[in-house]
């Protein structure tokens, strides 16, 4: 199960939602991203990057989220930013 996918071509984001973003949901997504390709062979020659988006988040959770390789997105309000700094580079499974 996977909360938002979203394919435009050549790549693919999928999205985690999570109203308390804590490590174990990290490591969790990461292991469900490793074996994406297998379980939806349709996107087996995308590129795939990983998203989590949050009301709240551990701070260990959040660097993780970031250091993993995957856009991190907090939600605020109505609306929504992507917390990764102009250096981040996502990292494609």
């Amino acid at each position: 199960e996977f909360d938002i996918i979203a394919h435009n071509g050549e790549a693919v984001v999928v999205v985690e939602v999570k109203t308390t973003l804590r490590p174990d949901d990290v490591k969790n997504f990461l292991d469900k991203l490793d074996h994406l390709k297998d379980w939806i062979p349709r996107y087996a020659q995308n590129r795939i990057y990983g998203a989590m988006a949050w009301l709240t988040a551990d701070a260990s959770a959040e660097a993780m989220v970031i250091k993993r390789g995957l856009f991190s997105i907090r939600a605020t309000g109505d609306s929504a930013s992507i917390q990764n700094d102009s250096a981040f580079t996502p990292h494609a499974w």
